[in-house]
């Protein structure tokens, strides 16, 4: 097998020698190139209860990076099993675990889901243009 490789459980990534990658199972090749693999991406509102406004701040502007501000405290993303590690691991670093909480909320694939349809009760919804400013 080639060089720089990495082995789970009898799956083994490795690079061939004119530096493609390429994924074996048991020693036998499966996949000539990793570029093959779909990204599976799924939908997530991400809602988050913050207690301290400087922390509130800090979760909003990390968020911003990840999807689409639909309201105060939600956010609409499109991720990978990555990019959601990604995204907790930013938001882990930031909240008082003992006294905020991030909810995700998985709506399923991202792929054929159709246009996004939001309905309300009470205000209507319209899509916050400006950014959210927290005093």
């Amino acid at each position: 097998m080639g060089h720089g490789s990495t082995t789970l459980g009898g799956c083994q990534r490795a690079n061939s020698m004119d530096g493609h990658p390429e994924l074996f199972w048991h020693g036998r090749l499966i996949s000539w190139t990793l570029d093959l693999v779909p990204i599976v991406r799924n939908t997530y509102l991400v809602c988050y209860d913050i207690c301290d406004d400087k922390r509130l701040r800090k979760v909003y502007k990390a968020m911003r990076d990840f999807g689409d501000h639909l309201q105060y405290s939600v956010f609409e993303c499109q991720f990978t099993a990555i990019d959601l590690a990604k995204c907790r691991h930013v938001l882990s670093e930031i909240i008082k675990h003992n006294e905020d909480q991030v909810l995700f909320v998985d709506l399923g694939p991202t792929e054929g889901r159709g246009e996004r349809v939001i309905s309300a009760l009470g205000q209507p919804y319209s899509p916050i243009g400006a950014a959210c400013i927290v005093v």
